[in-house]
């Protein structure tokens, strides 16, 4: 930089730095005189406070590193030492281990805002992308440093989730053995997650440093979804934005001192608090809190898949985005296009109508060429863990898929109400994670009043009373009764199913089809106007 380009500081310290390294004149431009759209709300805090939260991890997390002992044997001791013996050591990894809860906080509320304002469209893809890789490397980096105390939700939930890598064709067992470092989650497996969880922070703070990047290159979006169109609708970042951001972390650091001084433990699981023991399983067996809607969504696919249903959908998904932007797709009007296009949907039909047959139990030992699932399996583990990766795959093509000119939901009514319907759902699906699999909400049983109590209380009885109703034999042989019930895994593959609909079908037709309210001219005009 040019020194014609270079402010002046009164400062004689930071004049002569900047004289040399212009790194104040950076600041001051990107940070102090940035132009801003006047019309933040505090929703707009929470990339801030992120980073905030980022920074107190990577410096607790080092003091940490420092006192702990990446062996299988004295893990769960050192962690204990540190809490007990090293100087501070209780509330450094109290903020630690609680400021990882805190920090998937203000990165979920930062996520929603930009759903509902549509920060995700042209020209903010790549800034929208970057957050959705941002969000991946948090997931790795805390499902690592959950293992490190090595308690015992620490030992099988290491092996629980790893394990599932197995289902990935061809190369599942040697991800699975290079992961754990043998045939077993053991010390080779604790010190490659302690290296990774010390590295993957620095990591984070690189797509943050290229997250921000973007954002002073395209601008921030605003609650109205408009650009600015002059000097009118902006204002500096110093000292309005600076001053707002700081009232909300201060309000955002009471909250979360709360949790670290007087609820410490309350974000965690008490079986983290005894020593990890391979021969002892816990009950029920979950991830931490923030995981808990993907992991519902892993346990919703209990049922084999069709390869041939993937793979049209797939083909189904790229057609249609061409259909999103376009009244008339360019593929239509060519014959390869259309070819491609029938294949595609008789791919994910042929799919569709193999896995209803196979979950309905029609198509059981019937053997129906390219249809049934057994024609072309894909395992329910598979699909667990393929669906589970696709619900966050789907964020990163949410530009693509909503084609709708309008950003802000306030002025797409009918967009505003599916995206707190699909709120709710993430929430329903956090607590469907939360419960065990089998957890039954309700029930009720068709048949013999008699068969279906003796049933009820664990089926004593009930097989001898089909067969003779007054306990003689050679009488009348009774059917068995029939129970219809709604337990936590059809709760969660019921908002599964609207996850994935939310994003392939209500985002794509409600962009295409949906009328939008009309905008206000500017920015400012919308701020300022008089209240009538």
């Amino acid at each position: 930089m040019g020194s014609a380009n270079r402010e002046s500081f009164d400062n004689v310290v930071v004049e002569w730095i900047d004289s040399r390294l212009p790194i104040f004149t950076i600041l001051n431009k990107e940070y102090g005189v940035f132009p801003t759209p006047r019309n933040f709300n505090y929703f707009w805090n929470f990339g801030a406070i992120a980073f905030f939260m980022l920074a107190t991890m990577i410096v607790t997390g080092i003091i940490l590193a420092m006192h702990y002992t990446a062996d299988t044997k004295l893990a769960f001791d050192s962690v204990e030492r540190i809490m007990r013996d090293v100087n501070g050591g209780w509330l450094l990894r109290y903020i630690h281990m609680n400021g990882a809860s805190f920090f998937f906080i203000a990165v979920y509320i930062h996520i929603y805002r930009g759903l509902y304002y549509g920060s995700y469209k042209q020209p903010r893809e790549l800034l929208w992308i970057l957050g959705v890789i941002i969000f991946l490397l948090m997931m790795a980096t805390a499902f690592i440093g959950y293992v490190l105390p090595w308690g015992q939700m620490s030992l099988w939930g290491a092996t629980v989730i790893t394990n599932l890598f197995s289902a990935i064709p061809f190369v599942g067992e040697w991800l699975v053995q290079t992961m754990w470092g043998g045939y077993s989650v053991d010390n080779p497996t604790l010190t490659r997650f302690f290296a990774l969880h010390y590295l993957l922070p620095f990591v984070i703070f690189a797509v943050v440093f290229l997250h921000i990047w973007a954002l002073h290159v395209t601008g921030s979006n605003n609650p109205l979804g408009i650009e600015p169109k002059g000097p009118q609708d902006t204002l500096p970042f110093n000292p309005y934005y600076t001053a707002k951001d700081s009232f909300g972390l201060i309000v955002f650091i009471i909250f979360y001192a709360f949790f670290i001084f007087f609820a410490p433990d309350s974000l965690g699981h008490p079986d983290n608090y005894i020593p990890a023991n391979p021969l002892v399983t816990p009950a029920h067996i979950v991830p931490e809190w923030y995981f808990l809607p993907f992991y519902a969504i892993l346990r919703a696919v209990t049922f084999n898949m069709n390869v041939y249903m993937i793979a049209g959908g797939v083909i189904l998904l790229v057609l249609m985005s061409e259909f999103i932007w376009r009244k008339k797709p360019a593929y239509l009007s060519s014959k390869a296009g259309v070819v491609l296009f029938i294949i595609g949907g008789g791919l994910a039909l042929f799919g569709l109508i193999g896995d209803a047959l196979q979950v309905i139990e029609i198509a059981e030992g019937v053997n129906v060429p390219f249809i049934s699932a057994e024609a072309a399996p894909i395992s329910a583990k598979l699909g667990g863990v393929l669906a589970m990766f696709g619900s966050i795959a789907l964020l990163i093509v949410l530009p693509w898929l909503d084609g709708h000119p309008v950003r802000s939901a306030r002025f797409r009514p009918l967009f505003r109400i599916f995206v707190i319907l699909f709120t709710v759902s993430v929430f329903i699906l956090g607590y469907a994670g939360s419960q065990a699999a089998d957890k039954v909400y309700w029930s009720t049983c068709l048949g013999d009043a008699q068969a279906c109590e003796a049933l009820a209380h664990g089926g004593h009885g009930a097989e001898a009373h089909a067969e003779d109703g007054h306990g003689d034999h050679g009488t009348e042989e009774k059917p068995a009764p029939t129970v219809i019930k709604f337990d936590n895994t059809m709760l969660a593959q019921a908002f599964t199913g609207f996850y994935f609909a939310f994003f392939l079908i209500i985002v794509p037709l409600l962009g295409r089809f949906e009328k939008a309210r009309a905008l206000p001219n500017s920015i400012h005009e919308a701020v300022l106007a008089k209240k009538q």
